[in-house]
């Protein structure tokens, strides 16, 4: 039986995701489907647009907050909604992406939580003999 791309921990004051992926792309992509789970109810949201994602850090730990912060800017700032992630290069310090989905006006849109930020509160990034694994937290 195989693992879920993700699943929800519940924390105190914040809200976070144990994320699995095959490949480090796969974490990512499964990563960036947990924001938009977390942030949306439940809503039919169409692959019509593309958009350029990219994303630098010091180590994978960095590299996965500000990939969910890249994305989370986006939804914030712009209105997207995505429904799929397509990784193009993932290494250690950079990530190279498309997100695929649909701007929408703020007003249409159904938040689920108000997901403020991404924290580096016990964020893990490793290596696994089914793969790899990640935990990360959101200021909500």
């Amino acid at each position: 039986m195989s693992k879920p791309p993700y699943e929800v921990l519940e924390h105190t004051a914040d809200v976070g995701l144990r994320v699995y992926g095959r490949t480090l792309p796969d974490l990512f992509a499964n990563a960036g489907l947990g924001l938009m789970s977390l942030a949306f109810e439940s809503q039919t949201v169409r692959a019509s647009d593309r958009l350029a994602l990219s994303a630098q850090g010091a180590d994978l730990e960095d590299l996965l907050v500000h990939w969910l912060s890249e994305i989370l800017y986006f939804v914030d700032a712009e209105g997207w909604v995505f429904s799929r992630f397509s990784i193009g290069r993932c290494e250690e310090n950079t990530i190279e992406a498309e997100g695929w989905g649909e701007r929408r006006d703020p007003a249409a849109r159904s938040r689920a939580v108000a997901v403020k930020a991404v924290t580096y509160h016990q964020v893990s990034v490793k290596e696994t003999a089914d793969g790899w694994e990640a935990v990360v937290y959101f200021d909500i």
